[in-house]
């Protein structure tokens, strides 16, 4: 028909996880075609169990939901202010986690592949992508993650001319439910805090005397470890999901003051009595059936982490549904390699998203496959999409991507690493609050608090805007 507008090509989307499936999401919502490419379960990895799209592999949960104190929840808001699928999916599947949102595994992988397989702009194909891909497709994002199968990240890093950056990440344990021993053990969250779907008691709290924990150290220590191959022995991890073992050979008190700290806790089967570390479990699906070892991620031998995780009090006969494991991730160097939109500076038809991009964690993984996806689908309109404020959680994370990382060692040496989102990326507020909404001072924590509350207040209203002012004129056009 004259004066119809010719249908964008179709945006080819590597990789079904939480980014690239994001991606599609935001891409079809736009009104561009995609191609959705997932090799599993032709092609499995490492870690994961299903060939169910956006699959959760390590935690379940999407940490703090707390929009106006956490810069994690700040970008859930965020997201879910631009439609985020993998957000609603979230919502829709989550279990009790304190000031968490957690979520349940299977439903929420089942909400999200429901949501890409109806949609009509939308098509997926199992198959591997072996190499590169094929010179026609002029729009691709490629989002396949930290577990990228061989032959792709081999020609990634052949056309890079790059050494990929590399970290092991390891899986915590999950433990169903009825075999934990309910006599020793008490529900509780920390300082008995609610959150989405909870109750203020959503966790199970095992406590130890200073005896079995310090027994509990030298038995981490000794206990039998994966066996790395030789190409792995200079890997290092990622400091936001070290192995426990790790963390306890850094020093005897180190678990204390990090996932078995024993603040905030009170133990009802002997109040009197202050534990001095507690082990905490936080539920991993909607039945409440299996429990997920806050923490606890590990490359201990399955036989050591039965042994060594029943001498934990409440766990003696615990029952596993998955004991914990070790994988090697990937990672681009993206403030060398990638422009401000996330495209392969050598071959711009080339956008990344996701854990590859140098991002750490499920939120922020999506995050970056959204704003992928918008830029992709604007590219494929012939419209130009201006970045998101930096004021923003998803523009303060994106920032650090492409450019915000700073090279502070010898040349040709790289210190880029995985980055969670935190109030740190953010510009600083123009004027820092300094009183109270009654005229006072702010004092103490007090300051540290309002400051987080206005960062995220800005960011809000400059994503509002940013909304208005790009996407909705974008969309109009």
């Amino acid at each position: 028909m004259i004066g119809t507008k010719p249908s964008p090509e179709p945006v080819h989307v590597i990789g079904a996880g939480l980014a690239g499936s994001e991606a599609a999401w935001q891409i079809a919502k736009s009104g561009v075609p995609v191609v959705l490419h997932e090799m599993r379960p032709g092609r499995m990895t490492e870690a994961h169990r299903t060939d169910g799209l956006a699959e959760l592999v390590c935690s379940n949960s999407f940490r703090s939901d707390d929009a106006a104190n956490n810069a994690v929840g700040l970008l859930h808001a965020e997201m879910r202010r631009l439609g985020s699928l993998i957000m609603r999916a979230a919502d829709a599947n989550q279990v009790p986690a304190g000031g968490a949102l957690a979520v349940d595994r299977d439903g929420f992988s089942a909400a999200v592949s429901k949501a890409l397989h109806d949609h009509s702009l939308i098509e997926i194909r199992r198959a591997e992508i072996d190499g590169l891909p094929p010179a026609d497709w002029r729009n691709v994002i490629v989002a396949t993650g930290p577990l990228t199968s061989a032959p792709l990240a081999d020609a990634i890093r052949e056309l890079t001319d790059e050494k990929a950056l590399a970290f092991f990440d390891a899986i915590a344990p999950i433990v169903h439910r009825e075999s934990i021993d309910m006599s020793a053990a008490w529900f509780q969250s920390r300082y008995d805090k609610m959150g989405p779907g909870g109750t203020g008691a959503d966790y199970i709290n095992c406590p130890m005397t200073k005896e079995q924990y310090d027994s509990f150290v030298e038995a981490l220590i000794a206990g039998e470890k994966t066996d790395f191959k030789e190409w792995e022995t200079n890997t290092p991890y990622f400091d936001g999901c070290l192995p426990i073992e790790v963390m306890a050979e850094r020093g005897r008190e180190t678990l204390r003051h990090g996932p078995m700290k024993p603040v905030g806790l009170t133990n009802p089967h002997n109040p009197t009595v202050k534990a001095y570390a507690i082990v905490q479990l936080r539920q991993d699906n909607r039945l409440g059936t299996l429990y997920n070892m806050v923490g606890f991620q590990t490359k201990l031998k399955h036989g050591a982490q039965q042994r060594v995780f029943r001498t934990i009090p409440g766990l003696e006969k615990a029952e596993f549904a998955r004991l914990g494991g070790l994988h090697r991730n990937t990672f681009l160097n993206s403030p060398k390699l990638l422009d401000a939109r996330l495209r392969l500076r050598t071959q711009p038809r080339l956008r990344f998203a996701g854990q590859m991009t140098g991002c750490e964690g499920y939120v922020e993984s999506a995050s970056i496959g959204l704003i992928a996806g918008l830029y992709a689908a604007a590219d494929a309109r012939l419209q130009a999409l201006a970045a998101p404020p930096a004021t923003t959680a998803l523009g303060s994370l994106l920032g650090h991507i492409t450019g915000g990382h700073i090279e502070i060692i010898e040349p040709g040496a790289r210190s880029f690493q995985p980055m969670n989102i935190n109030f740190g990326l953010f510009p600083p507020l123009a004027t820092a609050p300094s009183r109270n909404p009654d005229g006072t001072r702010l004092r103490g924590n007090e300051k540290t608090i309002a400051k987080k509350q206005a960062i995220s207040a800005r960011a809000l209203a400059d994503l509002d805007r940013w909304i208005a002012d790009s996407l909705h004129v974008a969309a109009a056009a």
